[in-house]
């Protein structure tokens, strides 16, 4: 055969010795690695936040070369649309916007955002969470979540918040204009607390949009990938993901790919 094909017979013997070359020896310990980072994050890591846990544990890579790693071992990060509801055509007044859509700020337990968003079970319908959420350390300080969307939803994540943080005077809580927000009862604790309170304009999304971006990663990366047999169930899964992976594990690229727990950490060092 080797006659016929004008082929060396070191050749031939040859190929029975096939050798990986170094760079496929690396690439396949890389993909390793990768592999592990993703399940760690229950596959909600994508390609730059996996480079950067790369980086950060002395592997230094391109971005790219994750991309391709992860695209030839078909590793991809979880993703799901999120449901946009219809606007309300209900009159609602005005109050005053002191937040102003500034993001900006110095330390944490300077200005709060809040919301509420819809969890769906199996056994007891829709259940809600109310989130508290730290402008500058992007971390959840407060929240609550019950079977019914309630005055008492609201301010229970406001005083877990407030009971956890301890903040200052003069704090700005920023809300939408929902009747949870603006009624007495909520807003007579807000004034207890010494805080300032500040509302969204009717129909405009950007200005709470921190606190929408939170809500949107939970269900993108935790319940729109899970089906909640009941209100128990989906209050032990939220617990988890906010305190046991959003707070404390999942990295932020604009924290600097930090965690929001690690960024009060070292803002109470300095303070």
């Amino acid at each position: 055969m080797c006659e016929v094909l004008t082929i060396p017979r070191s050749s031939y013997y040859h190929s029975f010795k096939k050798t990986v070359s170094n760079r496929e020896q690396e690439n396949q310990k890389l993909t390793k690695e990768i592999q592990r980072i993703h399940v760690k994050s229950k596959a909600r890591y994508g390609a730059p936040k996996i480079h950067q846990t790369l980086v950060n544990n002395g592997c230094y890579l391109s971005l790219k070369r994750v991309q391709r790693l992860m695209k030839k071992a078909r590793i991809r990060s979880i993703t799901k649309k999120k449901y946009r509801p219809y606007p309300s055509k209900e009159k609602v007044i005005q109050l005053d916007n002191l937040l102003k859509r500034d993001f900006s700020t110095r330390t944490i337990n300077e200005k709060w955002v809040a919301d509420i968003t819809y969890i769906p079970t199996l056994r007891d319908g829709w259940c809600y969470l109310a989130s508290v959420l730290d402008l500058h350390s992007k971390k959840i300080v407060g929240y609550s979540f019950s079977r019914s969307m309630t005055s008492e939803l609201v301010i229970e994540a406001l005083r877990n918040a407030y009971t956890a943080q301890k903040p200052g005077k003069d704090l700005l809580l920023h809300t939408d204009l929902g009747s949870q927000y603006t009624s007495s009862e909520f807003t007579q604790h807000v004034h207890e607390y010494e805080m300032k309170q500040s509302f969204s304009q009717k129909g405009c999304p950007y200005d709470n949009a921190c606190i929408e971006s939170f809500h949107a990663i939970l269900k993108k990366e935790e319940v729109y990938h899970t089906q909640y047999t009941d209100y128990s169930a989906a209050k032990l899964a939220i617990f988890q993901f906010i305190e046991g992976w959003y707070n404390r594990n999942r990295i932020h690229s604009s924290l600097g790919y930090q965690t929001p727990q690690a960024i009060e950490d070292q803002m109470r060092k300095t303070a």
